[in-house]
């Protein structure tokens, strides 16, 4: 499996078959498992290859509405698929193949001990949190609301895996990640469960792109993503089902 800073895609389904190379911009949150899935679905479809195109949703919806060639999207939520479904880019309905909800991530075994939103108040405490206008960010922000907690995070990045790294780095002693990217991480960081998470559950939509370059490779793999064994994958990273 390839990424998108390679070669374009070149192939197309031939005599009923998929084959070819399927271009798919994912949200950075579906880095692990769309890799392993990718691998899967051109282990399923002899001849096909997948190239991922992995960042923050809204950067992946402008790039698609700019004309940058893909065959499937894969958002971390509706409101950036919307981006792309209004200006007449989706082929079809999106579909909701899996949800995700936040977690405070804190260096490994919390040596802060946070427990609670609240936590991240106390002074001294460095937090990193997505830009607003990424999921993650439009998450945290939902949370942080239902909870009343006041917060000034010292960083804002472009993507989760950005605000993930900056505890990895020990840049800042907590972010507000997925929980799928905590678990990821899980030999540098703790992710803490909060309830106040529960408000701001991000549902996951995918759709085949009206200008696929590999139209019925991008519905097939649509199909697959939706399948039992990509749900399984999913589901080992800690996405809930739709």
């Amino acid at each position: 499996m390839r990424r998108a800073d390679d070669p374009a895609s070149e192939g197309a389904a031939a005599d009923g078959r998929v084959a070819g190379t399927v271009t798919v911009f994912a949200a950075a949150s579906l880095t692990e498992s769309f890799t392993r899935i990718g691998r899967d679905f051109e282990a399923a479809n002899p001849g096909t290859r997948v190239t991922l195109n992995l960042a923050g949703s809204s950067a992946l919806a402008n790039q698609i509405n700019q004309g940058a060639p893909a065959d499937v999207f894969a958002s971390a939520a509706p409101k950036n698929m919307a981006t792309v479904t209004e200006a007449g880019n989706a082929d079809g309905t999106p579909s909701v193949f899996a949800r995700n909800q936040l977690v405070i991530a804190v260096p490994h075994g919390n040596p802060d001990g946070v427990t609670a939103l609240a936590d991240l108040t106390r002074p001294g405490v460095k937090v990193a949190l997505c830009a607003e206008q990424v999921p993650c960010g439009a998450a945290a922000r939902t949370t942080l609301g239902a909870a009343g907690v006041a917060l000034t995070p010292v960083t804002l990045e472009q993507d989760v895996k950005g605000a993930l790294a900056k505890v990895r780095l020990g840049e800042v002693d907590a972010a507000l990640v997925y929980r799928t990217d905590a678990r990821a991480a899980s030999a540098d960081v703790t992710g803490v469960e909060f309830a106040e998470s529960a408000r701001a559950v991000n549902d996951y939509p995918i759709v085949a792109l009206t200008d696929a370059p590999n139209p019925a490779g991008a519905r097939a793999f649509v199909a697959y993503v939706h399948s039992a064994p990509a749900q399984a994958v999913l589901a080992e990273a800690g996405f809930q089902a739709p």
